[in-house]
This record gives structure tokens, sequence and C-alpha cells, in this order.
């Protein structure tokens, strides 16, 4: 389940449950030639960062196959140091439980195929991330999926 949660940590990074954190400047210090003041609030995002992830908007799992890729608290959607989230070790395997289940039992099948996406900053699909589901051993997979085509999508 490696690949998997490179693939995880690959959604997390383009698409994180928070943009970035907010910490208070402990002293004054200078940023792209402008100063930043003691006591103000700086927003943390590393997330889309060029300098740390070579073409910020390729899908690419591969980019997390060695864990000294990338310096330490760039990659944060579970948060870092003191304030780490401590269910991170669940939120892990609830994730590749989730994943694992949902690849190895269910047929996808995409809405849109020509379906564009704009950053605004999080990813937003031209058409909504719309998919078709089904079991892929189900006694009345019709009415299954029309259930699940009125959830998800609009119905064919």
């Amino acid at each position: 389940m490696k690949y998997t949660w490179r693939v995880a940590m690959e959604i997390l990074r383009m698409s994180p449950p928070l943009l970035g954190s907010f910490r208070k400047v402990l002293k004054d210090f200078e940023y792209d030639g402008y100063t930043i003041p003691k006591g103000w609030q700086a927003a943390c995002m590393t997330h889309m960062d060029e300098r740390i992830y070579p073409d910020p908007s390729k899908f690419d799992p591969t980019r997390f196959e060695k864990q000294a890729s990338a310096p330490p608290y760039c990659f944060v959607a579970f948060g870092g140091g003191a304030r780490i989230c401590p269910g991170n070790e669940f939120a892990r395997i609830e994730t590749l439980v989730t994943i694992h289940y949902l690849v190895t039992r269910f047929k996808w099948k995409l809405c849109y195929l020509d379906n564009s996406f704009t950053r605004n900053p999080f990813p937003v699909f031209s058409h909504g991330m719309l998919i078709e589901i089904e079991p892929k051993n189900c006694q009345n997979p019709l009415k299954f999926k029309q259930r699940v085509a009125l959830e998800c999508c609009v119905a064919e």
C-alpha cells in the first residue's frame, strides 16, 4: 500500500484540507524586499511552490517516493511539529482502507471525459467531479447504478 499512500499524499498536496496556516512573527524579518514586522500573522503555504514541488499542477505520486525529497514542514496536510494532528495515523489507515475498497469492489466511470479544471485556490472542475459507480459483483446493478447516479451525477 506504499504507492496508494503516495497517491493519497499527492491528492492532499494538490487539494489540502487547509490551504496553509498562520503563525505569529516572533521578530522582524525581510522577505522578497518586504519587511514583515514582529507580531504580524504570516500565512505559510508550500504545497504548490515550484521551488519545493517541481511542476506543482501535475499529479505525480512519485514525488513522495523519497521522504527527504522536500524540506521539513513543506508537506503539512496534517500539520507538523508540536501542532501535528493527533489522529494523522488513524486518518492514514482510514484513507488506505477506503481507497482499497473503492478500487477493488467498484467499477468507476467519469460522467464527463473532457472535464477541465481551474484553481480558485482549490481545483474546481468545469462540470464538477462527477462519477458513476456500481459494485463489481451486484445482483441488480441497474438499481444500484441509478441510485448512485442520482447522488453523484446526471443519469444518462
